[in-house]
């Protein structure tokens, strides 16, 4: 269903993890097996925006929470067909793409003095360990990306996995205050090399990352909203500041999600989806939402439906999100808001986090192109916050906000919202994980694969 990027790709240290077995008997005198800090940071980059959060496994996830439907009838991936080969791109990204050779930027940057280099390696494997784990459980790391002197790595707790998530980037923003004049410019294709945005991103991931586990088993709401508000303070402060990537839009260097609602796919928005910004007269509904080619009219397909329709019938995501040039949002201001309010309600109130909860969707309003009159109107219509109805509403409009994002998973799982229910045909309830895959199971066998979709992770607490 997903290309693999290659563009951009001068240089990618396809080293193994240590999940995965192979043996490489040729050296290729025209490909590099080494290289600089400045020629391993862009094309780990685009596959995190490209794989990571524009991917299969993004994908997938966008289905469970019923954003997306696929216009076939059941079984298929919308009513949660998935067998463990389904995911064995996706595991290969994250270790053998994405967190190797950020390790081998790291090693290099700290023995360059390029710490620099070194912050941004440790905040961007924070993010990636962050979303793997939030995706499969326990996973790898202790023991893990050691190439061929550990093949078979031991499963690390994923309580373990999120104290890593939290040491790595306080040690990323330790080598920004350092100080290091070596920054990155055009090779950095996020921020081109501003560390104040860096630093703004680790300490917003910090607070992403404590919120997590407000109802993990050993863990209170209070003190992890205390942890997400004082980290907070120092995270993004506008849009500006926002973790995202936007797709040159030449052939082969395509947003990722102009490749996910494509014909082959069948993707279309589901019901769910659409209905919602109908029935709330959410003003973001031409911003998000493309009306259907045949009828003009924004029309979503119900997931699980028996029979295919016209796909020109159906709605797609506006170029805002599918545009063939369009952006990747990983992280957002709008997103830190919305943790802020969210952490504000549980230490002080329904009150207190009203302005910063209504600041949130001004936020991402205001990003997509609402005008300020109708951002009032929609504000006045969704009411004031309660004690009944916070945590609810905040996550309602979170998930409006972060549309295809891998947090809307999450924040499913760790709250209730948004409401839902299996869709019909079925064939299990709504899956809480993905599975491991088959690649990793057939080479490194641990207890922790025979997991199912409906299993929960540790910090999916009921």
């Amino acid at each position: 269903m997903k290309k693999i990027s290659i563009y951009i790709m001068g240089f990618v240290l396809l080293a193994s993890s240590g999940c995965k077995k192979f043996i490489d008997v040729n050296t290729d005198p025209n490909n590099a097996v080494d290289g600089t800090e400045a020629t391993i940071l862009p094309p780990v980059e685009i596959a995190i925006a490209d794989e990571m959060y524009g991917g299969n496994a993004a994908f997938i996830v966008q289905n469970f929470m019923q954003t997306t439907a696929i216009n076939q009838p059941p079984p298929q991936i919308g009513t949660y067909l998935e067998i463990n080969s389904d995911l064995d791109g996706d595991w290969s990204v994250y270790y053998n793409t994405v967190l190797i050779n950020l390790k081998i930027m790291n090693t290099k940057a700290v023995a360059d003095g390029k710490l620099n280099y070194a912050a941004i390696a440790q905040i961007l494997s924070a993010l990636a360990l962050g979303n793997a784990t939030d995706l499969w459980g326990d996973i790898p790391y202790s023991q893990a990306l050691q190439g061929t002197a550990n093949l078979s790595p031991v499963y690390d707790k994923q309580e373990a996995i999120y104290n890593d998530i939290q040491t790595l980037l306080d040690k990323g923003i330790a080598d920004i205050n350092a100080g290091t004049t070596t920054v990155p410019s055009g090779d950095d294709f996020f921020y081109t090399g501003d560390m104040s945005k860096w630093k703004m991103l680790a300490y917003s991931l910090k607070a992403r990352y404590y919120m997590h586990l407000t109802k993990a088993p050993g863990y209170t709401a209070a003190a992890q909203a205390q942890l997400a508000l004082t980290a907070l303070t120092n995270a993004m402060q506008s849009s500006d500041d926002d973790l995202e990537y936007i797709f040159p839009g030449a052939a082969g260097q395509t947003n990722p999600w102009y490749n996910n609602f494509n014909q082959v796919s069948t993707a279309v928005i589901s019901s769910d989806f659409v209905d919602t910004l109908v029935t709330r007269n959410d003003p973001r509904l031409s911003k998000m939402v493309s009306p259907s080619t045949e009828t003009g009219l924004y029309t979503g397909r119900q997931i699980g439906a028996s029979a295919p329709g016209d796909l020109e019938s159906y709605s797609y995501p506006s170029s805002f999100y599918m545009g063939i040039g369009a952006g990747v949002y990983m992280m957002s201001y709008s997103e830190t808001l919305f943790l802020k309010a969210e952490a504000t309600y549980i230490v002080s109130g329904y009150a207190a986090a009203q302005s910063i909860y209504q600041s949130a969707v001004t936020a991402h309003m205001t990003k997509v192109g609402v005008a300020t009159a109708d951002i009032t109107t929609y504000l006045s219509s969704r009411g004031t916050l309660t004690a009944a109805n916070a945590e609810q509403r905040i996550i309602e409009e979170k998930f409006i906000s972060n549309y295809l994002n891998l947090e809307i998973f999450n924040d499913w799982r760790r709250t209730g919202y948004p409401t839902m229910v299996k869709v019909p045909n079925a064939l299990s309830d709504i899956p809480r994980r993905v599975l491991y895959p088959e690649i990793e199971i057939t080479t490194n066998a641990q207890p922790q694969q025979s997991a199912i979709l409906t299993d929960r992770v540790w910090w999916d607490a009921k």
